[in-house]
């Protein structure tokens, strides 16, 4: 993100969808940092987004110049397996229902996250934005991945159409501080941390984990992700994908490993062959992003890990002493 995006963005009303998420709070944090002092966070509680009066009454209350869409409903495989069609739905129903309302108020800008679910199963590698319509996703997050991808769709016909000013961005797999860390819904950075943290505090000698091991995916910090995507809503004004990454893979044994290490947990790594293992392989092409953006991903996965865990382990501390004084009455 440029220095001078303080200017396009400090006089303008951004809502953030989402904004109060993982990636949300980044996002919303970085936005203030730049000076932007009108930023509105609309809470599920009061707008639910699949619903178009209440997107009617969100857009009444914040009167946005730029939205920015991150909230979604999402999860690791096992999420997605077992809620397929509320994935699809919701997904693509609060897009849809924000961009039709964005497109009647006449805003300056709509921003797009997309989700890398949205490639093919079988795409070739890196993941380049072209290939987007090659073949059909991989089958475990394949609803979710077509309703992002129907979104990115509805932003190019609107920009044809009405002349819409938008923003598609597809960023690689995120973690980071804040993520989400509940076994059912986590997905693998999350899920891995705290297995890992768990049998160490536990003195187990073994952690199972799912699959083979052997696919690859591309991690990019959460902070990298949220510069990226400001900085294509400074500089960009089509729907073009646009993809957000690091550009390097690392396969599911790799960081298993490596998590291992940073934990301390010297015990064995067992794989659960009966599990999914999910897409094959994931490393997205990021010519584009340099090219169109000047952006690059900072922080190494190594550090960005470090980080996580340390989060991690706080979160857990805090929940275990707040426990044992609420058995004791405290």
């Amino acid at each position: 993100m440029s220095n001078a995006m303080a200017t396009p963005f400090t006089s303008c009303r951004v809502c953030v969808t989402g904004g109060a998420g993982f990636l949300g709070r980044v996002v919303c944090a970085k936005l203030r940092e730049c000076g932007v002092r009108d930023v509105f966070v609309p809470r599920r509680r009061e707008f639910d987004l699949t619903n178009p009066e209440a997107v009617a009454r969100l857009f009444d209350a914040a009167r946005p110049d730029i939205v920015i869409h991150l909230a979604a409903e999402v999860g690791g495989i096992a999420a997605n397996q077992s809620r397929p069609g509320r994935f699809f739905y919701a997904n693509l129903m609060m897009g849809l229902n924000l961009i039709e309302e964005a497109r009647r108020r006449g805003i300056e800008k709509f921003v797009q996250v997309g989700t890398v679910c949205s490639y093919p199963k079988l795409c070739g590698v890196p993941f380049r934005e072209d290939d987007l319509w090659s073949g059909y996703p991989e089958q475990t997050n394949a609803p979710y991945g077509v309703a992002k991808r129907a979104l990115g769709v509805m932003l190019d016909a609107y920009a044809h159409e009405y002349g819409m000013s938008a923003v598609y961005a597809i960023p690689a797999n995120l973690y980071g501080p804040g993520d989400n860390f509940d076994p059912q819904t986590s997905h693998v950075i999350a899920a891995l941390v705290r297995k890992f943290v768990e049998a160490v505090e536990d003195g187990r000698d073994s952690v199972t984990c799912w699959g083979t091991g052997r696919p690859s995916r591309e991690f990019l910090y959460v902070d990298d992700a949220a510069e990226g995507i400001l900085a294509a809503a400074e500089q960009v004004s089509e729907p073009t994908p646009i993809n957000l990454g690091t550009g390097r893979e690392t396969t599911i044994a790799e960081l298993a490993e490596r998590i291992a290490e940073l934990v301390g947990f010297c015990g064995r790594i067992e794989w659960d062959a009966a599990r999914p293992d999910g897409q094959p392989r994931r490393r997205l092409d990021v010519t584009r992003v340099h090219r169109l953006l000047g952006w690059r991903a900072k922080v190494e996965l190594r550090e960005g890990l470090e980080r996580t865990i340390a989060w991690w382990r706080q979160q857990s501390s805090r929940y275990h002493s707040e426990a044992a004084l609420s058995d004791q009455g405290i």
